[in-house]
């Protein structure tokens, strides 16, 4: 393939990578940063050569590069001292150093049409579980390009997707207005404590 090819294939993908990017950073500056550090891993001159198209192709590809850069970089910023000014400093919502990081049907949805209550939802799970509802359901990937990108086994991508699933379903069932809106059913419990709709 030859390297102007390669660069548009890449740059295809520029909004996808910006959105996992933002989902991992919580942070519109951050997740610029991870996206060109990422951009400039995926077009070093010895890293696009060694490209191959196979499973999810490009952008599955360039989902490992950012996966694994924002790891990376919280790796390194865990063993850095902490100043102690910056140690009581209230949280901005971002994650931390030592924080893991981070669609209802198959139907991949589109982030900007998302109901608010929805993205609220999604947005307070833990960061493992945001993040695989986000590569299933925003981006679309099978459970097998999921698994190859954050490195977990099948098994740990279906069990964590479908307790994000559950969470964000309990979360909008728990706000009656919302649950309504959405068409979404209360739960309630018989006398045996066995959920009934």
């Amino acid at each position: 393939m030859e390297r102007q090819a390669f660069e548009a294939m890449a740059l295809e993908h520029l909004d996808a990578v910006y959105r996992l990017a933002y989902h991992l950073t919580r942070s519109p500056e951050r997740a610029d940063e991870l996206v060109q550090n990422v951009y400039l891993r995926a077009l070093k001159s010895e890293t696009w050569t060694n490209f191959e198209e196979r499973g999810g192709g490009m952008r599955a590809w360039l989902f490992t590069i950012a996966h694994n850069a924002f790891y990376s970089d919280l790796k390194k910023q865990s063993r850095r001292p902490t100043p102690v000014g910056e140690f009581y400093e209230e949280s901005d919502g971002e994650l931390t150093p030592g924080e893991a990081s981070p669609a209802w049907d198959r139907a991949s949805f589109d982030w900007d049409q998302v109901d608010d209550a929805l993205k609220k939802a999604i947005e307070q799970l833990k960061p493992e579980f945001r993040e695989i509802l986000l590569l299933w359901g925003v981006e679309g990937l099978k459970y097998r390009e999921i698994a190859e990108i954050l490195e977990v086994p099948i098994g740990t991508v279906m069990s964590r997707l479908h307790r994000a699933r559950k969470l964000v379903a309990e979360a909008l069932a728990a706000d009656s207005d919302v649950a309504e809106r959405l068409g979404i059913n209360r739960l309630s419990r018989d006398e045996n404590g066995r959920e009934e709709s």
